[in-house]
């Protein structure tokens, strides 16, 4: 479910209450845990953490015209979802799963990238700090360039 909204706080007033409250918690956890460098924005319909043009003017190599995506945060049908695009695969993934198992009981909901909250009384928000604060602005541009030479 894509937003129109111009800008995350639009977003944000535009969810239904039960929503907002922890789509909003999601956003301040990822806006305290980002390494400096990454920008808040609405791109694709939802809350985005991207790579600024300014720091990589190359883009999203499927639209350059669009700054290097890292996480968003989007609010389903179903659930919240949060995509973090570091983990596709490698260590970030291993750790994410084993940190995931101790923290919660709860199976982990995943897509190649994107973590399915579907228990919304119940997300691991430190869990989700801790992973947006793994990976800088160049160790994601590193790992970016990496995988698009494959």
């Amino acid at each position: 479910m894509g937003s129109d909204a111009a800008t995350p706080l639009e977003h944000l007033a535009s969810l239904p209450d039960d929503r907002r409250a922890v789509v909003t918690k999601l956003r301040n956890t990822v806006l305290k845990s980002l390494p400096k460098g990454f920008e808040e924005r609405m791109d694709y319909g939802m809350l985005a953490y991207v790579v600024p043009h300014e720091r990589y003017p190359a883009g999203y190599h499927s639209d350059p015209s669009k700054p290097l995506p890292f996480i968003n945060i989007a609010s389903q049908k179903n659930y919240v979802s949060l995509y973090h695009m570091g983990l596709y695969d490698g260590p970030l993934l291993d750790w994410f799963r084993a940190a995931w198992a101790e923290t919660t009981k709860r199976k982990l909901d995943m897509g190649k990238c994107c973590v399915r909250l579907k228990r919304l009384d119940d997300v691991p928000y430190e869990l989700i700090g801790q992973l947006a604060e793994r990976v800088t602005v160049a160790k994601w541009i590193e790992t970016y360039e990496a995988s698009v030479r494959r």
